[in-house]
């Protein structure tokens, strides 16, 4: 049933603050500052991100094509396997602001030898490709997890969306920025300034704790503040079948979304390669002239995606919840696929991606994010970052089997954007599963229904 209920509700003791974040999200008294704090952190991490991504695509695609880009992206799935279960065993030894905080300056440490290996003229483009896949899905994850064990499940509902707002902006922020300067700093340059970056997430991180440890007091602190339970991740994926299916949705997401990476990898190295070849390219090189290109297209998705993050997704759980929700993006998919089939042209490819992309990024990701809510804190941490780490990686893994077949079978745009086609129906399949499996979740929890 649609609710007709206002995004926000009056509360006389809201600070202009509230009413002011009132346009993203119900935001009710006292819970602005909390969830601009989460927000202004996960913009960082998704500005320095997108400036990474960028960089990859250009390393990946200049040095080794779309091909070896796909092969690559299977690799980080394997190195997944082995990560996932060592980061259950640091969450069991230490408590939450200290995995953290720990965890993305270990991270950041790796670009500065990036970047020294970079300028000595090493070739670091498949190296740096399997490190940005797992820092992108373990450092991304971890935040929505402390989101997660900062918010109760009806508060995470009205304000995950506001809190997207920030991943969002982050996004159009770094990959603008980047697409605008990358022919002048350069690969290199631009992966020690991310390394900077990364130490500001670190301090909201500890701020944000801090300001929760005022809020929360006795029993419910001591238990945020403990170290996690040593479960495995992948046993309690596959001892649930709600954590299982949403493992499931998250491979198909990705085996249908890097297909069309490689489409438009593919057609933007042939597109790069003949503007360098009949001189059009007026001299610049083709990894800048990839780079260049990857930015600019990252950008369009990355605007959209504020939009619709800043403007919708709030509105699409409050009409049709979280369920439905999970619905928008495999349909969208679906249209933008049989578009592809229809007219296999760069063109064509790249508008789709765009609609593609951005919803991914802001409904898609807002949904599957708020499914975490309702588990306990070790399905939070543990299982979120294997089926955020390696059962997203899995999907790439499955991708690198699709694209290898078709490159021995020579299958042209139209034939990947069919196989896409049916790999979207079996989506869909995988999402009314997951919906009769969230509705029986929540319905134990009159409070978790109010919000579904």
């Amino acid at each position: 049933m649609l609710s007709t209920a206002p995004l926000s509700r009056p509360v006389s003791t809201r600070t202009r603050l509230d009413r002011a974040l009132a346009l993203f999200a119900d935001v009710r008294a006292g819970e602005g500052a909390g969830a601009l704090l989460l927000a202004a952190n996960v913009f960082c991490l998704l500005t320095f991100y997108s400036v990474l991504k960028i960089v990859r695509e250009a390393l990946i695609l200049s040095e080794g094509g779309a091909e070896v880009k796909s092969y690559a992206a299977a690799g980080q799935a394997l190195l997944l396997l082995a990560l996932v279960p060592a980061y259950a065993a640091v969450a069991a030894r230490v408590n939450r602001i200290t995995l953290n905080c720990g965890v993305t300056l270990f991270f950041a440490s790796h670009l500065v030898i990036f970047y020294l290996l970079g300028v000595a003229g090493v070739r670091v483009g498949i190296a740096f490709f399997l490190w940005i896949g797992v820092f992108n899905l373990v450092v991304i994850a971890q935040f929505w997890s402390f989101a997660n064990d900062m918010y109760d499940d009806e508060r995470g509902r009205r304000l995950f969306p506001l809190v997207g707002v920030g991943a969002s902006l982050g996004a159009v922020v770094g990959a603008g920025a980047t697409a605008f300067s990358f022919a002048g700093i350069g690969a290199y340059r631009l992966m020690l300034i991310a390394a900077c970056g990364l130490v500001l997430p670190v301090g909201l991180t500890l701020w944000a704790n801090v300001r929760n440890r005022g809020v929360h007091a006795g029993a419910t602190r001591r238990t945020n503040e403990q170290p996690l339970a040593r479960t495995s991740g992948f046993r309690l994926i596959f001892s649930q079948r709600y954590l299982l299916l949403i493992a499931l949705l998250i491979v198909m997401v990705n085996v249908v979304n890097t297909l069309g990476e490689f489409l438009v990898g593919k057609l933007i190295t042939a597109d790069a390669a003949a503007a360098v070849a009949s001189g059009a390219a007026g001299g610049v090189s083709a990894m800048d002239l990839i780079g260049t290109m990857s930015g600019y297209l990252q950008t369009w998705v990355n605007v959209l995606g504020f939009l619709l993050q800043a403007f919708l997704v709030s509105r699409v759980f409050r009409w049709v919840g979280v369920r439905g929700a999970l619905f928008v993006l495999p349909l969208i998919a679906l249209g933008s696929y049989s578009m592809i089939a229809i007219a296999p042209l760069l063109a064509v490819v790249r508008v789709a991606k765009i609609l593609e992309n951005s919803t991914d990024y802001s409904i898609q990701n807002t949904a599957r994010h708020a499914l975490f809510l309702p588990t306990s804190r070790e399905a939070k941490y543990n299982a979120k970052q294997a089926i955020d780490g390696f059962f997203w990686r899995l999907g790439d893994l499955l991708q690198a089997g699709i694209v290898f077949v078709g490159v021995a079978l020579g299958l042209s745009v139209t034939a990947y954007a069919a196989i896409n086609i049916v790999l979207v129906a079996c989506w869909l399949l995988i999402v009314f599963a997951l919906s009769s499996e969230h509705k029986v979740l929540v319905t134990t929890h009159p409070k978790l229904e109010a919000a579904a």
